[in-house]
């Protein structure tokens, strides 16, 4: 006797789906990888069996991008066809549990990219923008944050006065160290006379800490008070450091400090919140929700850094959104270049809706950015605001793609190599 396909049984469909008679199906789960903008894009586009009918998601993952598409293309693809894409939760649960060791980025954003691209598929069978299934809006638009850099005070501050002048409320601010790699910034010789290549000098801490403070304190007493500053440290400082940085920057007025410790500190950060005024801001790491929760419970931290894609989707993370707002936490999602403009659009989505929110980081994309993504959105008088169109309003053209590939492997990465003084290994 014939024995049955045990494939066939693990990829059916929920069994409620056969029983109020739903027609659509997913046909295809579809990866496409391009660089308009020169870091790596992971595209998600689920396909239907009805005609001109997918959603689009961002799986990007720039340091770990084909172990992202494995994922995508050779687990969670085959399990998905045949499936209704409107049981969005369920799916998302379905594909969490099947990698029995649940977590980490890689799950992580190969979830995010086929949840955000089912969220895009079903308003666009509502004919409704995005942010409406979620409630509606809750404001016009997302306030968002540019971002400047420079030598010295003087420098910064004239970069933050021209920001203001397009209409940012909101400007992080970067400043180099002479001989040290300092994040958000191009390194500059002791002298100041050149420029030196990234990685190609260590990470200097003392230096940070003796220099930056003061840049900070400096900048805002040139641009005064109604601008917003932000400061990125990139989790590169210890917990001893870290303290002595918020008492040297107290006087700086911020809106928040972000990633002032790693993940791995993380326990520290209700000690410096209960010891400092300074508004604290962390996650773009994190790839669980359950990550947030210990700081949330205090709270221990007064703004997440959301990174959608990593996160797993728009699903946990308007979770974690509707979580924050009950502990008077803000959203300040991450949204650098290398997370796409699907992504952006996404993100945007969740910021229009919820009563969370904070403020958005906004990446200005390259011109050929725009010709990859059709729709992307563009930050305008310091704001972002989502389109009316059904779903999330940006689109992806295939044979633009093409024309802008991947780097190799490892390419990309050599930005995170970094090192300390005494030659050990720094985070990035």
């Amino acid at each position: 006797m014939a024995q049955p396909d045990a494939r066939s049984e693990v990829l059916a469909p929920a069994p409620w789906v056969e029983e109020r008679g739903a027609k659509i199906r997913i046909t295809a789960v579809r990866t496409f990888l391009t660089a308009p903008h020169g870091c790596p894009h992971l595209v998600v586009r689920v396909e239907t069996n009805e005609p001109g009918l997918y959603g689009l998601g961002c799986a990007s993952d720039p340091q770990r991008t084909l172990a992202v598409r494995s994922v995508l293309d050779d687990y969670l693809a085959p399990m998905l066809v045949g499936r209704d894409p409107d049981d969005i939760d369920d799916i998302h649960r379905l594909m969490l549990n099947s990698a029995y060791w649940r977590g980490g980025s890689l799950t992580g954003n190969a979830l995010g990219g086929v949840d955000v691209a089912l969220w895009d598929l079903k308003a666009k069978r509502l004919g409704a923008p995005l942010y409406s299934l979620f409630g509606g809006r809750v404001r016009t638009r997302a306030d968002a944050y540019t971002h400047v850099d420079g030598a010295d005070a003087a420098e910064i501050a004239d970069k933050v006065v021209a920001a203001t002048e397009r209409g940012y409320r909101h400007v992080r601010i970067q400043a180099a160290v002479p001989g040290s790699d300092t994040y958000g910034t191009r390194a500059v010789d002791p002298a100041g006379a050149r420029a030196l290549r990234a990685r190609s000098v260590p990470w200097d801490s003392a230096a940070y800490l003796k220099t930056v403070p003061g840049i900070l304190t400096e900048v805002r007493e040139r641009v005064g008070d109604e601008v917003e500053l932000l400061h990125d440290v990139h989790e590169r400082l210890d917990p001893r450091q870290a303290r002595d940085f918020l008492r040297r920057i107290e006087g700086a007025g911020l809106y928040f400090v972000e990633d002032l410790l790693a993940p791995e500190d993380a326990s520290h950060f209700a000690g410096l919140r209960a010891n400092s005024s300074v508004p604290l801001a962390v996650g773009e790491l994190f790839s669980d929700i359950g990550q947030f929760l210990p700081l949330l419970e205090g709270p221990s931290i007064d703004f997440a850094r959301i990174r959608v894609p990593t996160l797993g989707g728009l699903t946990p993370a308007r979770k974690l959104a509707a979580y924050c707002e009950l502990r008077g936490v803000r959203l300040a999602p991450h949204g650098p270049a290398d997370v796409s403009p699907v992504a952006q659009a996404a993100t945007l989505a969740m910021d229009i809706s919820s009563h969370a929110f904070g403020v958005q980081e906004a990446a200005v994309f390259k011109p050929p950015v725009h010709e990859v993504f059709p729709g992307t959105i563009t930050a305008t008088d310091g704001g972002l605001a989502p389109h009316e169109t059904p779903g999330l309003g940006v689109d992806f053209d295939e044979a633009a793609a093409r024309r802008y590939p991947v780097p190799e492997p490892l390419e990309h990465d050599r930005w995170a190599l970094l090192r300390n003084t005494d030659g050990s290994v720094q985070r990035p």
